[in-house]
C-alpha cells in the first residue's frame, strides 16, 4: 500500500485550520495560562499563609503550656509550704490565721496567673491572625 490510500494523509484530506479558529484558540491557551500562573500564585501565596498561621499558633500554645507548667510548679510548692506552716502551727487561732493569709495570697496568685494567660492568648490569638490579614490584605484591595 502506498500513502495515498492513508485516509489521514494529508495529501488525500487536506485540513487547514481557518485563522479565526487559530486566533481564538491561541488566546483561549493564553488565558488559560495568565489562570493558571494566578492559580499557582494564590496556592503558593495561602501555603505560606497556612504556615506561617501553624507556625505562630504552635509556637504560642507551647509558650501558654510553659506557663501553666510553670504556675503549676509555683502553686504545688506553695500549698507544700503551706502545709508544712499549718502542721507547726502551735494553736487553733494560728492555724486559722494561717488558713486566711494563703487563701487571700492564692487568690492573688491566681488573679495574676489569669491575667497573664489571657494576655498570651490575645497576643498569640493576634500574632496568629497576623498573615491572614496580610494575606487577604493582597488579594482584596479596596478600589480606588
Amino acid at each position: 500500500m502506498t500513502g495515498a490510500t492513508d485516509p489521514f494523509s494529508a495529501s488525500i484530506i487536506p485540513f487547514e485550520v481557518p485563522e479565526q479558529m487559530r486566533a481564538f484558540a491561541e488566546k483561549g491557551v493564553s488565558q488559560a495560562r495568565e489562570s493558571y500562573a494566578k492559580f499557582k500564585d494564590a496556592a503558593e501565596t495561602h501555603n505560606g499563609t497556612v504556615e506561617a498561621v501553624f507556625t505562630c499558633a504552635s509556637k504560642g500554645a507551647s509558650e501558654y503550656t510553659a506557663k501553666l507548667v510553670e504556675f503549676m510548679k509555683a502553686n504545688s510548692t506553695a500549698s507544700l509550704d503551706f502545709a508544712q506552716e499549718l502542721l507547726s502551727a502551735k494553736s487553733p487561732s494560728d492555724a486559722f490565721s494561717l488558713w486566711n493569709g494563703h487563701a487571700r495570697k492564692q487568690l492573688e496568685t491566681f488573679q495574676a496567673q489569669a491575667k497573664e494567660l489571657v494576655e498570651i492568648s490575645q497576643r498569640v490569638a493576634n500574632e496568629t491572625a497576623e498573615p491572614i490579614k496580610a494575606s487577604a490584605a493582597k488579594f482584596y484591595k479596596p478600589a480606588a
